[in-house]
């Protein structure tokens, strides 16, 4: 019996006892006894509750019995047996785990590949861990897919015409202007290699799927961060940086005012080129040599034109909204060049399939005492809404 119908079992017990409660306290409100029906009615409730308290404890016996002790875990921090049987795989190997170990972590479409999938929970800290390591990942919206291989997203292709003033019985004229399209998100395999020392998975204080999952993230990070800034879309992440019908075409670029740097006048064009209603959420994206430059810029008695945050908490500013840094952002200062972009980046969607295989390379690294790690995820992005986004490029 699973988790998750001891969960249902032991939200039943708990209402079946609010029931019971409920008819005893009607009775003792009205300061009176139980009438033959209520008793009736309580003694069946309380009945029922004592079956579903027993069948819990068997099921919860069962689910303990079918725990494997792996590893000399302290009882306060017993884990399920997917993530101790994934554990001793990380650091012993797939010879140390048994038939049914096997089974539980099986890839399914690649039995004999090596490949093990890695439990939900590892999977959703490292996913976590990536977007707490990436500015863009997280301030999009990111979907996760557990069946779908794409998830389609309506897009408004063309608006309808303004409402028309009318008369009290009238519905105004036809409008057929209204369009709509659809753009796919399908996740798309991404793998990448680590390697950890053999003594660091036997006797480091973190855990060996820790350490695992810390370089995978800087690894997958780092890879997803470039595509979501310069992918082609082709077998990947459609970038932002990149000019696409199916992502943010042309039209929503500004002149930064000089091939080389910015002007005070192109920024504001960028700012007002975005709709009021986009600036709640809306921050500036640059390299770090960009608001290098930005900051440098002064007026006729020079003065620098923006300052930093001073107050307690406030960010850094630009034009009144704030700014984040990617290494990642183009950073070429010639002409025709993407250099930085301002957008409400909730309308670049990211969408991951949560199965996450990892495999396990002992000989190939054997002569420098090192365990090699395979991970493979999939996963896509793309920009939903261009008018969302501007973006800025060299004179």
């Amino acid at each position: 019996m699973t988790t998750l119908k001891i969960r249902e079992l032991k939200a039943k017990r708990t209402k079946l006892g609010v029931d019971a409660r409920a008819l005893m306290e009607a009775a003792m409100g009205a300061s009176r006894s139980m009438t033959g029906e209520e008793e009736k009615q309580f003694d069946a409730l309380m009945d029922e509750r004592d079956k579903t308290d027993a069948m819990i404890g068997r099921a919860e016996k069962l689910l303990d019995d079918e725990r494997d002790g792996l590893d000399d875990v302290p009882d306060d921090k017993r884990e399920d047996a997917a993530t101790k049987a994934f554990r001793s795989y990380l650091v012993n190997g797939r010879g140390a785990l048994s038939e049914q170990q096997v089974r539980a972590l099986n890839a399914g479409h690649d039995p004999e590949g090596g490949f093990l999938a890695a439990p939900k929970e590892f999977v959703q800290k490292l996913l976590q861990k990536v977007d707490d390591d990436l500015p863009l990942r997280r301030l999009a919206t990111v979907q996760q897919l557990n069946q779908a291989e794409s998830l389609g997203v309506p897009t408004l292709e063309a608006d309808l015409n303004d409402a028309e003033w009318t008369s009290e019985v009238g519905t105004g004229s036809q409008d057929d202007a209204l369009r709509f399209g659809e753009r796919d998100l399908s996740p798309n395999p991404l793998a990448k290699r680590v390697k950890i020392s053999r003594k660091l998975l036997r006797v480091a204080v973190m855990s060996p799927e820790a350490i695992v999952r810390d370089r995978m993230a800087y690894k997958f990070g780092v890879t997803q961060e470039k595509a979501y800034m310069t992918g082609d879309g082709n077998k990947k992440p459609l970038g932002l940086f990149v000019a696409s019908t199916d992502g943010i075409s042309t039209n929503r670029d500004v002149s930064t005012g000089l091939a080389t740097g910015f002007t005070g006048d192109g920024l504001i064009d960028a700012k007002y080129a975005l709709k009021g209603q986009y600036w709640r959420k809306a921050q500036w994206l640059f390299h770090r040599n960009a608001v290098r430059d930005i900051r440098k810029l002064k007026d006729g008695q020079q003065q620098y034109l923006w300052q930093a945050g001073l107050a307690g908490g406030a960010p850094d500013t630009i034009l009144d909204l704030p700014y984040m840094v990617s290494e990642y952002v183009p950073n070429t200062f010639t002409t025709g060049q993407y250099v930085g972009m301002l957008a409400d980046y909730s309308y670049y969607w990211v969408v991951d399939a949560l199965q996450f295989e990892i495999q396990r390379l002992v000989e190939l690294y054997a002569e420098t005492n090192q365990v090699g790690f395979i991970g493979r995820m999939e996963s896509d992005g793309m920009p939903v809404l261009e008018e969302a986004f501007v973006r800025l490029k060299t004179a």
